[in-house]
């Protein structure tokens, strides 16, 4: 019998892209003239980008500068994105054993090829635009076994599908966000994943 998929958030989890995101609303603020709090912003990083957006936008405004940060992310991220520590180990503990690897993730499609192009990290299925009750679905989709994320909508997202929920405090959120999330496992980083992994395999 094949194991199930394991699921995996992008970023600041499979990817370290704090500075690119950041960067890129630097470039927003820039180009609409609207001053953005960037400490406040790397507070929440993990919300939708349209969620995060509307504390400074009015509604109407959301969907044209979300575009407006996804050209300039574009241009940004190759040169500022890096695999998180553990990331390439992870995604071949999964690999060789036999379970298929698949990102899911809030990020446009076209800034995620861009982005596991320039850390040079794989996976077997990808999917974008993603974010909450919309990763559960798909976990569900796929029968996944687990999903690992750093943030509490990916925990929620994880129960809500009936699968672990194995949370990494790599991003804003601590242990204990994720904890009161519901995560059933917290790891430090993902350098703690393919041990762990290959102990949750064994016993599924």
């Amino acid at each position: 019998m094949m194991p199930r998929p394991v699921g995996f958030d992008l970023d600041l989890t499979l990817i370290d892209s704090r500075a690119s995101i950041l960067e890129s609303f630097r470039a927003v603020a820039n180009s609409t003239g609207v001053s953005l709090d960037l400490d406040e912003i790397e507070s929440r990083m993990g919300l939708k980008l349209e969620d995060e957006l509307a504390h400074w936008f009015d509604a109407p405004q959301i969907a044209g500068v979300a575009a407006l940060y996804r050209r300039h992310y574009v241009d940004i991220a190759p040169t500022s994105s890096a695999a998180m520590p553990g990331a390439h180990e992870s995604l071949l503990a999964v690999k060789e054993s036999g379970a298929e690897t698949v990102i899911i993730t809030a990020k446009h499609e076209s800034a995620v090829g861009l982005c596991l192009a320039a850390t040079g990290l794989f996976a077997d299925q990808v999917f974008s635009l993603a974010h909450g009750p919309e990763k559960a679905v798909i976990l569900r989709r796929i029968g996944a076994s687990l999903y690992v994320g750093d943030t509490p909508a990916d925990v929620r997202a994880a129960s809500d599908a009936s699968v672990t929920a194995v949370g990494v405090p790599t991003g804003s959120f601590d242990a204990a966000a994720l904890a009161d999330a519901g995560a059933e496992v917290i790891l430090e980083s993902l350098t703690d994943f393919p041990a762990w992994y290959m102990g949750f395999h064994a016993d599924v």
